[in-house]
């Protein structure tokens, strides 16, 4: 019991110390007041002090409005735009150029991206055949010639006869029959003089057909521009014609006029209106979205698509660029009129 009761004792509260105790909590209330009164002035002067340059923020503002309107200029009434619409380069002179005749490629001097000249060679076929032709007209035409020849030395010497015959018949010393004779014999040769230089005219023009199809065996550009596509290789057969179940090449290369290359797109219907023949238009690259190419309206074509609702409307440009290339996709903008 002792123990327990001097447990007891150790937990009891001593009374008479607790006046001591209150006594310091008004210092201590005090302490932490004047804590507090200095931190709010801290904080009262470090916002005044953030607060400061705020006043005079507003001073540089009229400088930063009066620079506004430079960055974003006002659009002039006669570049604004009154239709927009997408479309694609075109080429108006393009061909595929194939042979006339039917025959094996022997050579084929083009590559894709090659410039041309009208008239340059593209490609030749195999001409053996078409040259003994041309050889074998050439003789005959010779032939032709020394017949002619011939006729014309015997024509020169029944004249000659004949004058003699007419002369010794003046004295009678020639009878009525050999004047006859020899004025039908130089009748005759002035006829086979005639015909045996139509028959050398005849063989001349064999000659040009001949030598016109030997020259078909050369392929030759049509006109001036770039290969873009080159479709046969030497040992092939090419035709006019497909044969051969798809054997047969019908065409060589095919060249592109680039000064021929133009714009072309589609209207809706709807706004058809807003373009008109000649209107100028900016036109844009879809590979060079920052380069406008200045452009017009050539032609609205006079028919409508009825199942898109558009018409087409071709564009010429204004500039000759390497850049432009066709089948590339373009945006146009129609200016106002």
């Amino acid at each position: 019991m002792s123990e327990q009761k001097k447990l007891l004792d150790t937990l009891r509260i001593d009374r008479s110390a607790a006046p001591e105790n209150a006594s310091s909590l008004p210092k201590a209330a005090a302490v932490l007041l004047l804590v507090a009164l200095v931190g709010a002035a801290a904080y009262w002067a470090g916002s005044a002090g953030k607060d400061a340059p705020a006043a005079v923020a507003p001073t540089p503002a009229p400088a930063a409005a009066s620079a506004a309107p430079a960055a974003s200029p006002a659009v002039a009434p006669e570049d604004a735009s009154v239709l927009s619409a997408s479309g694609y380069i075109t080429a108006r002179r393009m061909a595929t150029v194939a042979s006339r005749i039917t025959g094996q490629l022997t050579d084929v001097v083009i590559e894709e991206g090659m410039r041309v000249a009208a008239g340059d060679v593209l490609a030749r076929l195999d001409d053996k055949i078409a040259q003994n032709e041309v050889d074998g007209a050439q003789a005959r035409s010779r032939a032709a010639l020394a017949r002619a020849e011939s006729v014309k030395t015997d024509l020169a010497e029944a004249r000659r006869v004949l004058a003699r015959v007419e002369n010794l018949k003046k004295t009678d010393f020639s009878s009525e029959a050999s004047l006859t004779e020899a004025r039908a014999l130089v009748e005759r040769l002035t006829a086979g003089l005639a015909s045996a230089r139509a028959e050398a005219e005849v063989a001349d023009y064999a000659v040009q057909g001949a030598r016109e199809q030997l020259a078909l065996h050369t392929i030759r550009a049509p006109f001036a521009g770039v290969v873009t596509e080159k479709t046969a290789q030497p040992g092939e057969v090419v035709s006019p014609m497909s044969a051969g179940g798809g054997f047969t090449r019908t065409g060589v290369c095919t060249i592109v006029d680039m000064s021929s290359l133009e714009i072309e797109v589609d209207v809706n219907e709807s706004f058809i209106g807003r373009v008109s023949a000649g209107q100028r238009v900016t036109a844009t690259l879809d590979a060079y979205p920052e380069w406008d190419i200045p452009a017009r309206v050539i032609a609205i074509i006079p028919s409508a698509n009825r199942e898109k609702a558009t018409v087409r409307v071709r564009i010429g440009l204004d500039t000759d660029d390497a850049r432009i290339l066709p089948d590339m996709g373009v945006k146009v903008a129609f200016k106002k009129a």
